[in-house]
């Protein structure tokens, strides 16, 4: 047995972090197949996702395996080495037995929560899941089921809306199943039919889009011919964005929400379409540990406030944040290109003064 600390910190390097345009997840690396598992309803539709990690900034990965009956998908790992975890032995299981969820729940990178097996063999749609106590959260979603050796026991599908920490997760028999089957077809985009559970490869589709074995209509996870493209705000911002330089396939993090950094700041840019505000939020430094700098930064934060030029510097938790709002319909990409070049330049500049005139600590990446 070990503790959830150790098994925390074992973890941390091999869970991945998954965007897409319309939302995120979680997944984790299986060095023994060098592949990222994560759920199908994660990365549904898409044949290429954006994923980042502790040891690793934001990078495209491609999806491999689509597989909608057990939830399941495979993406390509980056070409880094990451730590080894392994898989436990699902038959095991008993009710009552301590379990850690790890996952991306809400934003909040690697969190874990603990609890107890609630019932082994949860029957659903067909399937045997594991009930546990430990809450899973959006985002938690892809991200692993452990027991206290240290073992991935299932994978986080799903939470039952309104219940009381209710969550459910994939057993480990499953997935381990669809690994072997998908292991000697690596590096090949592939669906397992939901009807029949037969892997579909480009080799052996049916007509272009059946499947050969029972003539279900499947979808292989393959790169569109054309370029998602955004309609709206969205596109204008996304606009603005390619015009500064940045790269747009990177920067998406789920629907109309982009993160970018500027030098050593993170800018995370948030339309809201429900109140018709746009909100760039750059992350600089953390406060200073020393209580006679504080002072002396707050004064000089407000001082910076009533310089009048729509930017608004403030604390949140520890972070000192640079913030931008502005209304929807004012953004247009000419004035937008200058409005958030300016948040972007100023917010690299504060970061740079911050620190060294007033001793604010480097911000920790999660």
């Amino acid at each position: 047995m070990r503790t959830s600390q150790q098994i925390v910190d074992d973890y941390k390097d091999a869970i991945i972090q998954i965007a897409t345009q319309t939302g995120t997840g979680t997944g984790f690396y299986l060095k023994q197949y060098n592949l990222i598992v994560t759920n199908y309803h994660v990365v549904d539709g898409n044949a290429e996702v954006t994923i980042a990690g502790k040891q690793f900034d934001k990078i495209l990965s491609r999806v491999w395996y689509t597989d909608r009956k057990h939830d399941l998908a495979f993406l390509q790992p980056p070409a880094i080495s990451l730590p080894e975890i392994n898989l436990g032995e699902y038959q095991r299981l008993k009710d009552g037995d301590p379990v850690i969820a790890i996952g991306h729940p809400y934003g909040l990178n690697y969190t874990a929560t603990q609890g107890v097996i609630s019932k082994v063999d949860r029957v659903r749609e067909g399937l045997k899941y594991i009930q546990i106590d430990a809450a899973i959260n959006p985002g938690n979603s892809g991200g692993p089921l452990v027991n206290m050796s240290g073992e991935v026991i299932g994978v986080n599908t799903f939470v039952i809306r309104g219940g009381d920490n209710l969550g459910f997760a994939l057993p480990e028999n499953y997935l381990r199943t669809a690994l072997q089957i998908y292991a000697p077809h690596i590096g090949k985009p592939s669906t397992r039919c939901h009807a029949c559970e037969f892997l579909v490869l480009p080799e052996n589709l049916d007509s272009g889009k059946y499947c050969p074995a029972c003539g279900s209509e499947v979808k292989l996870p393959e790169l569109p011919k054309e370029e998602y493209e955004p309609v709206g705000v969205a596109k204008t911002i996304e606009n603005i964005l390619k015009e500064l330089g940045k790269d747009i396939k990177l920067a998406r993090e789920g629907a109309n929400m982009w993160s970018v950094k500027e030098g050593s700041a993170k800018i995370v840019i948030r339309y809201n379409p429900e109140n018709y505000f746009i909100a760039g939020d750059a992350y600089l430094c953390l406060l200073p540990g020393d209580a006679i700098k504080i002072k002396s930064l707050y004064r000089f934060l407000l001082q910076e406030n009533y310089r009048g030029d729509g930017l608004v510097l403030s604390c949140v938790n520890q972070n000192i944040v640079l913030s931008r709002i502005m209304y929807d319909l004012d953004l247009l990409q000419e004035n937008g290109v200058r409005i958030f070049r300016n948040l972007f330049q100023k917010a690299d500049s504060y970061d740079d003064v911050l620190k060294k005139e007033y001793g604010c600590q480097e911000r920790i990446e999660e």
